[in-house]
């Protein structure tokens, strides 16, 4: 057990620690190339669709010859898309290699694939904790690669910056020899009791499955709204580029307590997670009126940061473990990949109409009042969520 956490929390660290940097680049690559805002706000939002996109299908292959291989071509597709990042001459190129290459990239490196592993991996009694350790350390990695992304910048320029990256991302093909599992010999799955076809029907016909779609479809839309456009959001109030940096830094700091700290309540209540989950959503609409109800300052930037990282990526190991919770773990990855398909869709949306919204009206103002509506659904929608393990005529080991 500890070397799988130790080995999925470091490739976590890694591809969602530079992934979630990739804000910090859209000024400099714009004003340099002289792209527009939405240019680069379109490729993120293809590259978050196709993570979603691919992240289905990766998760099948992930549940059918285990996360050892997938991993090893998710690294070498996330170097390969960096490069392509750092050196694309237009903007269509930028967004093959920055939208559709890195986007399956972090398919198979993050956490659908990972969580794939820890469901078959740890006991019952310790996998949402598990979850919530893993989480932690994807926001670990945003708290250390978020700063480390801006000092390359300002140190290299931000070509040369995302070439250094390629080559740290190859570590992940390094730490999924630690991630090889017993029963994936020769390309053959363990025996199931339920096909494909069966998981999906059985998912796609449980209201809870789609209650728990729509609302990661808003934690999406939230976290990469905030994460893209952020920095863009406090230089046009006149506020110094290191404040986006250590607000994002914040972000992952506050947020490896919190995501903790859902596993944990998820593992002590299990029958209670849809709480949880819907607590969390109403807080992040309260917590982003405040931000835009106070001065605009540095320290209101900070605190606003902190109270929204602390509920960042907390739905993560919720939402997962209430998956493998009804419906096992035999098909988690891909199921979890669906789940997460709906995350990417917001993440989409967030993302290309932060800028999209920013060229029409000059504002953010609209983007904000919206991921405040959209919070206050996604905790409706949650309380109704059934979190009780499915009864099938033929048991299958959860």
């Amino acid at each position: 057990m500890l070397q799988v956490l130790l080995c999925g929390g470091m490739v976590v660290t890694l591809a969602m620690g530079i992934r979630h940097g990739f804000g910090l680049w859209l000024l400099p690559i714009t004003q340099d190339m002289g792209w527009t805002r939405e240019s680069f706000s379109l490729a993120i939002a293809i590259q978050n669709l196709s993570w979603g996109v691919f992240g289905i299908f990766v998760g099948m292959i992930a549940d059918r010859i285990g996360a050892f291989k997938v991993l090893l071509c998710g690294a070498l597709l996330y170097a390969l898309g960096l490069v392509g990042m750092a050196l694309s001459p237009n903007t269509l190129l930028f967004a093959l290699t920055t939208g559709v290459v890195i986007g399956a990239a972090q398919a198979g490196t993050t956490y659908a694939v990972i969580y794939g592993v820890l469901g078959r991996q740890i006991p019952p009694q310790r996998r949402s904790w598990a979850m919530g350790v893993t989480a932690a350390a994807g926001s670990f990695g945003q708290f250390f690669m978020v700063p480390v992304e801006g000092t390359l910048i300002a140190q290299f320029g931000w070509s040369n910056a995302l070439l250094i990256l390629a080559a740290m991302v190859l570590i992940i093909a390094v730490l999924a020899f630690g991630l090889r599992e017993p029963g994936f010999g020769a390309g053959a799955a363990p025996q199931r009791e339920q096909t494909v076809g069966q998981a999906l029907k059985e998912a796609w016909t449980n209201p809870s499955f789609v209650l728990l779609l729509c609302g990661y479809f808003v934690c999406g839309f939230q976290v990469m709204f905030i994460g893209v456009h952020m920095p863009s959001y406090l230089k046009d109030f006149g506020l110094p580029p290191h404040v986006a940096s250590i607000g994002l830094a914040l972000v992952g700091l506050f947020n490896i307590f919190g995501t903790y700290l859902a596993g944990h309540l998820g593992q002590k209540y299990p029958m209670h997670k849809r709480y949880v989950l819907s607590g969390i959503y109403g807080m992040r609409s309260v917590v982003t009126i405040l931000f835009l109800l106070l001065p605009l300052t540095p320290w209101s930037v900070y605190l606003f940061t902190a109270a929204m990282g602390f509920l960042w990526l907390s739905t993560v190991p919720l939402t997962n473990a209430t998956i493998a919770q009804i419906f096992g773990v035999q098909h988690l990855s891909m199921l979890g990949g669906f789940v997460f398909f709906s995350h990417q869709i917001g993440s989409f949306m967030g993302v290309w109409l932060g800028g999209y919204l920013y060229d029409v009206n000059g504002n953010y103002h609209m983007v904000w009042y919206l991921s405040i509506a959209l919070g206050v659904f996604a905790a409706l929608v949650n309380l109704p969520v059934r979190e009780a393990p499915l009864q099938r005529k033929t048991a299958i080991a959860a």
